[in-house]
């Protein structure tokens, strides 16, 4: 494979990235969920067994149970 080629599958690749990242991005916007616990499953407990949000999150004060 010669340097421009190998360019051209680099720049696709950060293209496809970027789309991807850009695409989980609007959709957070959109839903308007925040994000919880890892890969957006349960959300993540602290010692006292109370969930924890993000400070702002504009949806922590609603219940998440």
């Amino acid at each position: 494979m010669d340097l421009p080629a190998a360019a051209v599958v680099i720049l696709a690749t950060l293209i496809a990235f970027a789309v991807a990242v850009a695409a989980m991005a609007l959709g957070g916007k959109l839903t308007g969920r925040c994000l919880r616990g890892s890969c957006g499953g349960p959300a993540a407990l602290g010692p006292d067994g109370e969930p924890l949000s993000c400070a702002t999150c504009p949806n922590r004060k609603r219940s998440t149970r």
